[in-house]
C-alpha cells in the first residue's frame, strides 16, 4: 500500500518509520503536536504498539512476521491482541493470514479485511545495464549471462545466504550464473556476515541499493528473480518481477505458495538443491519459461491490481473519522 493512494483522496500523509520511536508516549507526542486525525500502522507489534493507548484512531496492515512469527512469543502475543482490539480495522495481505490472526484473536475476526498488495511497476528507461554489471565485477559479454537476482532487506529471516554455497558450487560449473542480492542492510550485525559469507563466495554478488525504477528495470534484465525467505508475508519482490515479465523462484514456504503456484505461475523449491535443478530446467526450456512468465503476468493483472487496492484502502481510511 503506498500513500499516494491515500493522497490521491485528499488526506495529508505524513510517512514515519516504526524504529525511530521507542514508546507511544513519543507518537502521542508527535500526533498532538502536529494535529493528526488518524494514523494507520503496518505490522501489528513493530507499528501497532506505538499506537497504544493514544489519542487517535488507527487501522492496521499485517506485515507478516507479526502473525507468523512475533505470535509465537507470550509477550508481543499480548501487545498485539490489544493492539488489534483498539485497531478500527485490519488488513490481511492473504485469506490464510486473516485465519491466523483470527483463531488467536477471534473477537476481532469481523475487523480484519483482506486486500492483496497491489502491484505497479515503474522501469526507468534510462537504466545503465553495462554499467550496472561492471560495477558488480560481473563479466559483460551478456550474450550468456544468467543473472539472478535475489531482492531482500537483509535481516535473517529473509535467510539471504541460503543458496549462497550451492550457487557458487553451479557458477564453478557454469560462470555464465551469477547471484545478485540486494537490499537495506536492516540487520547491521548480520549484514557484516552477508558480506564475508559473500567474498569467498565466487558467483555471488552483493549490489548497491538503488532507486526503485532502476531497480525495475534491473529485475527486467535479469533471467530470473529469487525468494530464500524463512517466512514471508507477501512478497513485493515477487509481484513486480511478475508484472515485469521475469521468471521466479521462490523458496515453498506458505507465503510464496499463496502468490507462486508450481510450474504456473513460478516455480517453488524446498532445498537449495531443488533451486539449482529448477533454475537448470527453466534455462533449458525456453517455452516453459514463456509459459510461466505469461501466466504470471496475467495473474497479477487480475489479482494484485493497484486500483482496486486503491479503492479499497480509500475506503477503510473513513473508518478513521
Amino acid at each position: 500500500m503506498n500513500g499516494n493512494h491515500l493522497h490521491a483522496a485528499g488526506h495529508v500523509c505524513v510517512l514515519k518509520d516504526a524504529f525511530m520511536y521507542e514508546s507511544p508516549t513519543e507518537i502521542a507526542n508527535l500526533t498532538s503536536t502536529d494535529k493528526f486525525d488518524a494514523a494507520l500502522a503496518i505490522h501489528l507489534y513493530k507499528g501497532g504498539r506505538l499506537l497504544q493507548g493514544g489519542r487517535i484512531p488507527f487501522g492496521i496492515i499485517f506485515g507478516g512476521t507479526d502473525v507468523n512469527e512475533d505470535i509465537k512469543c507470550e509477550e508481543k502475543r499480548q501487545v498485539m491482541g490489544a493492539v488489534l482490539g483498539e485497531a478500527r480495522f485490519a488488513v490481511a495481505f492473504t485469506m490464510k493470514m486473516k485465519e491466523l490472526a483470527a483463531a488467536e484473536w477471534p473477537d476481532a475476526r469481523k475487523k480484519i479485511y483482506v486486500q492483496t498488495q497491489g502491484i505497479k511497476t515503474t522501469p526507468s528507461e534510462t537504466f545503465d545495464w553495462y554499467r550496472f554489471l561492471q560495477n558488480a565485477d560481473i563479466p559483460t559479454d551478456t550474450g550468456s549471462l544468467h543473472m539472478f537476482l535475489l531482492i531482500c532487506g537483509l535481516r535473517r529471516v529473509k535467510d539471504p545466504l541460503y543458496l549462497v554455497d550451492v550457487f557458487s558450487d553451479w557458477h564453478r560449473k557454469d560462470p555464465s550464473v551469477h547471484l545478485g542480492i540486494i537490499g537495506p542492510a536492516v540487520d547491521p550485525l548480520f549484514t557484516s556476515e552477508v558480506k564475508e559469507k559473500v567474498k569467498r563466495a565466487p558467483g555471488v554478488h552483493l549490489l548497491q541499493e538503488m532507486p526503485q525504477d532502476d531497480l525495475h528495470a534491473a529485475m527486467k534484465r535479469c533471467f530470473a528473480v529469487v525468494n530464500s525467505s524463512i517466512s514471508e508475508g507477501m512478497s513485493a519482490a515477487i509481484l513486480e518481477a511478475m508484472d515485469l515479465d521475469v521468471p521466479v523462484l521462490a523458496r515453498n514456504i506458505p507465503g510464496n505458495a499463496a502468490i507462486v503456484k508450481h510450474k504456473e505461475t513460478g516455480l517453488l523449491f524446498s532445498n537449495p538443491q531443488e533451486f539449482v535443478m529448477l533454475s537448470k530446467s527453466l534455462m533449458n526450456d525456453p517455452i516453459m519459461e514463456r509459459e510461466i512468465v505469461t501466466r504470471a503476468k496475467d495473474y497479477v493483472k487480475k489479482q494484485h491490481s493497484w486500483e482496486s487496492e486503491r479503492k479499497a484502502y480509500q475506503n477503510l481510511v473513513l473508518r478513521l473519522q
